[in-house]
C-alpha cells in the first residue's frame, strides 16, 4: 500500500505512557508503533494522557487511535470507554473485553466455564484474609506456588514461592500493586505465547514462542532489558503441539470477545503435556524486544506493517472499522 493510501486513515494519535506501572515500556511501544506508522506515510502523533486530557482527541480533529498503552488505564476498558463516548475509532478489544482480561481472576472463571484450562488458584481479597489464609495457600495448591497482582501486567510484582515461609513477603509484595493477590498453581515445563490477529471467524494466531529464560525467570528484567532470553520461532515443540496451542488461544481469545489483537501466555505441563493458558494481553507490548512483531515476523509480516494492519482495524464496539 503506497503512502497516498494511508490518508484515508485520517490524523492518528498513538496512545503512549499512562498512569500505571506499565508506563516505561508503554513509552517504548508507543515510540516504535509512532515511527513504524509514519514511514509507512500515515500521520501519526504520540499522545500521553497522563500529560493530556483526552478530550484534546476530538478538539483536535484525530480520526483514530492505536492505543499503545498497557496496564490500567489503558488496557483495562476505561480509555476504551473514553474513546468511545467520543465516537473515535481505535485499536483493539472494546470495553467489556477489555476489562474482564485486564482481571486474571475474570479471565479465569470464563474459561474455566468454556472448558479451557488453566492453572488452579485461589484470591486472597485485601481486607478479607489473614495470616492463616496466607499459609493455607500451599496446602491447596502445592508448592511452588504463583503469587501475582490479579490486575498487573509485565511481570510486574509476581513472585514464585517455593515454601510457605515465603508467602507472607510474597503476598505483600503483590497487594502493594493490586487489593486482590491472585495465588496459582505453578506449572513446571514449557513456556510459550501465541498471538491473535483479527476478529471473529476471521481471527488467526500467529506463529507460537517458546520462551527460555536465564534460571527459568522470565521476569520484568528479563522482558525488556536483557539479551539473555532465548525466544524460539519456530518453537521446536513436538508434531502436533503448536497446532493445538493455536486452536485452544483462539477459541480463548473469542469466548472473551477480544478483537483486533492480542497474546496468550502458556504453559505446557512438562510430564503430561497438557497447556495451561495464564492470561491474555489486549494490548501487547510492540518494544524491540515484545513478542507480538516477533511472532509476526516469522509468519512474514513486518513491523511496520503489522502496525498498519492494526491500525486499519480500528473500531468501536458499536461501529464498524472506518
Amino acid at each position: 500500500m503506497s503512502q497516498n493510501d494511508m490518508k484515508h486513515l485520517g490524523k492518528v494519535a498513538v496512545l503512549m505512557g499512562g498512569a500505571s506501572a506499565e508506563r516505561e515500556v508503554s513509552l517504548m511501544s508507543g515510540t516504535g508503533v509512532l515511527n513504524a506508522l509514519r514511514s509507512k506515510g500515515v500521520d501519526a502523533h504520540a499522545f500521553d494522557p497522563s500529560e493530556r486530557d483526552l478530550s484534546e482527541l476530538k478538539r483536535e480533529g484525530f480520526a483514530r487511535c492505536f492505543i499503545a498503552l498497557h496496564g490500567r488505564f489503558g488496557e483495562d476498558g476505561t480509555v476504551q470507554g473514553a474513546l468511545e463516548l467520543m465516537g473515535i475509532p481505535y485499536t483493539g478489544s472494546g470495553v467489556m473485553a477489555s476489562s474482564i482480561a485486564m482481571d486474571k481472576v475474570m479471565t479465569k472463571r470464563i474459561w474455566i466455564a468454556e472448558g479451557i484450562p488453566t492453572p488452579r488458584y485461589q484470591l486472597l481479597r485485601r481486607g478479607a484474609f489473614g495470616r492463616q489464609q496466607v499459609l493455607d495457600v500451599p496446602d491447596a495448591l502445592g508448592l511452588p506456588v504463583i503469587v501475582k497482582p490479579a490486575r498487573e501486567g509485565s511481570s510486574i510484582g509476581v513472585s514464585k514461592v517455593t515454601s510457605a515461609a515465603g508467602m507472607a513477603d510474597a503476598v505483600e509484595a503483590a497487594g502493594k500493586l493490586d487489593a486482590d493477590v491472585l495465588c496459582e498453581q505453578c506449572i513446571e515445563g514449557d513456556e510459550v505465547t501465541c498471538p491473535i490477529i483479527g476478529t471473529g471467524d476471521a481471527a488467526r494466531a500467529l506463529p507460537v514462542i517458546r520462551i527460555v529464560a536465564p534460571q527459568g525467570n522470565y521476569d520484568y528484567q528479563n522482558k525488556y532489558f536483557t539479551d539473555d532470553t532465548q525466544y524460539l520461532v519456530p518453537c521446536g515443540l513436538p508434531a502436533g503441539e503448536e497446532e493445538a496451542i493455536q486452536a485452544l488461544v483462539l477459541k480463548a481469545y473469542r469466548v472473551l470477545d477480544c478483537r483486533g489483537w492480542g497474546r496468550i501466555d502458556v504453559m505446557i505441563d512438562r510430564v503430561t503435556r497438557q497447556p495451561y493458558l495464564l492470561e491474555i494481553n489486549t494490548s501487547p507490548g510492540m518494544t524491540g524486544h515484545s513478542l507480538v512483531p516477533m511472532s509476526a515476523k516469522a509468519a512474514g509480516i513486518s513491523y511496520e506493517d503489522l502496525c498498519v494492519l492494526l491500525l486499519q482495524g480500528a473500531t468501536t464496539d458499536h461501529g464498524d472499522a472506518v
